[in-house]
């Protein structure tokens, strides 16, 4: 039994092609602002212990109480706040535009604004 020719997929239109581009650009905006709240949530940000002691009395009695699990908590509570709060004034350039989804400038709007907020983990960790 003979194997048919290989035949390449064919070319996408270059609207496509462009779709495509911006995808990634905004991917690449959302995972940098992932990445900077996760290091605004790490032990040595300067939000950790306050936090971490405003959270222990709302965990006391659980299984969550233990000391482990107290510091992954306050680590990913951070960074969920940390994204909160970064995404107001994106949200507020988005609802004043009127736009319906998200585009790159309000991305990078996010991106900003999280990198302001984790601005004191970044010295902190540079250890100044």
């Amino acid at each position: 039994m003979a194997t048919p020719p290989y035949t390449p997929p064919p070319a996408l239109p270059p609207d496509d092609l462009d779709d495509r581009e911006q995808m990634m650009k905004r991917d690449v905006l959302l995972v940098a602002t992932a990445g900077a709240s996760l290091l605004n949530g790490m032990h040595f940000s300067p939000f950790f212990e306050p936090v971490a002691i405003l959270l222990r009395p709302f965990i006391a009695g659980t299984i969550l109480a233990t000391p482990i699990l107290t510091l992954y908590l306050t680590s990913i509570f951070i960074s969920l706040m940390t994204l909160l709060i970064a995404g107001v004034p994106a949200a507020i350039y988005e609802r004043v535009k009127g736009l319906e989804q998200s585009n790159g400038a309000s991305l990078g709007i996010w991106f900003v604004a999280t990198l302001v907020l984790t601005l004191p983990s970044f010295l902190a960790m540079l250890g100044r």
